[in-house]
C-alpha cells in the first residue's frame, strides 16, 4: 500500500478539483453558496459518524475542554472557507478560485508565527512574496478589470485564510490528545450546527420542489465525490507520506480545476494568470522543502 500512497493523495486532489463543476451546477439548480455549505456538512456528518462508530466508538468521545477548538475548526474554518470558496467560484474562473484557496499554507505560516511562535526564515519570506505576487496576477488586480475582480479576490483570499484556520484549530485539538478522525467528525458537526443559523432553508425547499429527486441524487454524488472519497483517500495516503510532500502532491487540485474550466466552460486562463499559478505553486513547494541540517 505504501507505494500507492502518493497516487491516493493525487487522486484525492483530483476529486477536490471537480468541486467547481458541482457548485456551479448546484447554483444553476437554485442553491446559493451557504445552502451548499450546509448540505455538504450535514451529509458529511451523516456518513462520517456512523463509519466512526462502526470502526471505534471511543473515537466519538470528547471532553468539554475540546469544544472551543472543534467549534473553531467547524464554524470559523469549514463554514467560512467553504462559503468564500463557493462564492469565488461563482465570480471567477475555476482556476483562479482554486489557486487562491491554495494560499492557505501562507496563512498557516503567518498564524503559526503568532500562535506557536514559529521562526520567520528567509525561505518563508520568499514564499510569501511569491504567493502575493501570484495572487495579484491570478486575480487580474493589475489589469483594467481589477475593479470587477477585487471582491472575488477578497473572497478567494478569505477561502485560503479560512482553510488555514482548520490547520491551526486542528493543531490545538491534536495538542489536547484528540484523534484526527474525531477532529474531522466533530468539525463537520459544528459546521452543520453553525451553518444552520445562516442557511435559507426555504431556498433549499424551493430548489428541491423545482428539481425533484434529481437534486437529491446530485447532492449525494457531490458529497461522495468531493468530501467522503477524497477524505478517505487523503487520510490513507497520509499514513505513508509526510505532510510537506503531501501538500505539494495535493496542489494538483488547481491544475485539475483549470483543465475542467477550460474543457467545460471554455475558461482559458490568461498568460499573467498562468504565471501567477506557477508563482503560487512555487511558494507551496518552497514551504514544503526540508531544511538541510
Amino acid at each position: 500500500m505504501k507505494k500507492f500512497a502518493p497516487l491516493l493523495i493525487i487522486l484525492a486532489a483530483c476529486l477536490w478539483g471537480t468541486m467547481g463543476l458541482f457548485v456551479r451546477h448546484l447554483n444553476a439548480m437554485g442553491l446559493d453558496s451557504m445552502e451548499i455549505v450546509e448540505i455538504r456538512s450535514v451529509i458529511a456528518v451523516a456518513v462520517l459518524f456512523p463509519c466512526t462508530a462502526i470502526r471505534d466508538r471511543k473515537l466519538l468521545k470528547i471532553q468539554p475542554k475540546n469544544l472551543w477548538s472543534l467549534a473553531g475548526s467547524g464554524v470559523l474554518s469549514i463554514v467560512f472557507f467553504n462559503y468564500c470558496y463557493f462564492s469565488t467560484i461563482a465570480r471567477m474562473n475555476l482556476s483562479a478560485a482554486a489557486i487562491l484557496l491554495y494560499t492557505s499554507p501562507i496563512f498557516v505560516m503567518l498564524l503559526s508565527l503568532l500562535f506557536f511562535r514559529e521562526k520567520l526564515t528567509g525561505r518563508k519570506l520568499l514564499a510569501l512574496g511569491l504567493a502575493f505576487s501570484g495572487c495579484c496576477l491570478v486575480s487580474g488586480i493589475a489589469s483594467a478589470t481589477a475593479s470587477l475582480s477585487m471582491y472575488g479576490l477578497l473572497l478567494g483570499l478569505g477561502s485560503g485564510f479560512g482553510y488555514a484556520l482548520y490547520s491551526i484549530f486542528s493543531r490545538f485539538s491534536l495538542n489536547q490528545g484528540m484523534h484526527s478522525i474525531t477532529i474531522t467528525d466533530y468539525t463537520f458537526l459544528f459546521a452543520a450546527i453553525g451553518g444552520a443559523f445562516f442557511t435559507d432553508f426555504g431556498r433549499i425547499g424551493a430548489a428541491l420542489a423545482a428539481n425533484g429527486p434529481g437534486l437529491l441524487g446530485f447532492l449525494a454524488l457531490y458529497c461522495i465525490v468531493t468530501t467522503v472519497l477524497p477524505y478517505l483517500l487523503y487520510t490513507k495516503g497520509l499514513a505513508y507520506v509526510e505532510n510537506g510532500p503531501a501538500s505539494v502532491m495535493a496542489s494538483v487540485e488547481p491544475v485539475v480545476a483549470t483543465v475542467l474550466g477550460l474543457l467545460v466552460y471554455e475558461e482559458a486562463p490568461t498568460l499573467p494568470a498562468l504565471l501567477g499559478m506557477v508563482l503560487v505553486l512555487s511558494a507551496l513547494v518552497l514551504l514544503s522543502l526540508k531544511r538541510k541540517t
